[in-house]
């Protein structure tokens, strides 16, 4: 723990700020992986064999199936057959695009902070580079002609520590968003074809 902590003096407080981001970034992703798959983002079946029982004509049983289930798709797909059985059509499919943008909108939830992540870590580490080479060419004026050309070395390569760690940190967070941003992107469309296989089929109760 004493190593980590004299590390990260090395760096300043910008290393610091660093360290925080990386602890926050990976946090954000195990939160949105537990939250996502607690949504049933990956879990379609349930979902699709209800919709199927709704095509078949079965309708009872498919409301009846998704009735306990709380995953995303489950949502909208219930959402839609009970708009389809209670209000017209033109209404049935602005009542269920209202539900389906609400579930995206939590499934994307977090998604900002970790874009805000990826775009200042790589930015902090340059400030503390540029704040570092300050210090250190202050310090090479300072001392003239006696200036050791190692000290320099030294205080630059510590003052790069930041930029590196600024760029460690942006890539994982870069990587995650763009897997986030591709499951939410997959969503959208099972919703949308959701919907439009509930909606597209006649519910004989209507």
């Amino acid at each position: 723990m004493t190593d980590i902590i004299a590390f990260l003096n090395r760096g300043g407080p910008a290393l610091w700020v660093i360290a925080a981001l990386s602890v926050i970034t990976l946090g954000l992703i195990l939160w949105k992986l537990w939250r996502l798959s607690r949504m049933g983002a990956w879990r379609r079946d349930p979902t699709e064999n209800a919709v199927e029982l709704w095509r078949q004509g079965q309708h009872d049983a498919a409301t009846s199936a998704l009735q306990t289930r709380t995953g995303l798709r489950a949502r909208v797909a219930r959402s839609a057959m009970q708009a389809a059985h209670s209000l017209p059509q033109d209404d049935a499919r602005e009542e269920t695009a209202r539900v389906a943008r609400g579930a995206l909108m939590d499934a994307g939830s977090g998604l900002r902070a970790l874009d805000l992540i990826a775009t200042i870590a790589p930015l902090v580490g340059l400030l503390g580079t540029v704040l570092g080479m300050i210090e250190a060419f202050q310090t090479l004026q300072e001392s003239g002609a006696r200036a050791d050309p190692a000290a320099l070395a030294g205080g630059i390569w510590e003052a790069l520590l930041t930029t590196a760690a600024g760029m460690a940190v942006a890539i994982p967070a870069s990587m995650a968003l763009s897997w986030f941003d591709s499951v939410n992107a997959r969503l959208a469309h099972d919703f949308e074809d959701l919907a439009i296989r509930v909606l597209t089929t006649k519910d004989p109760h209507a």
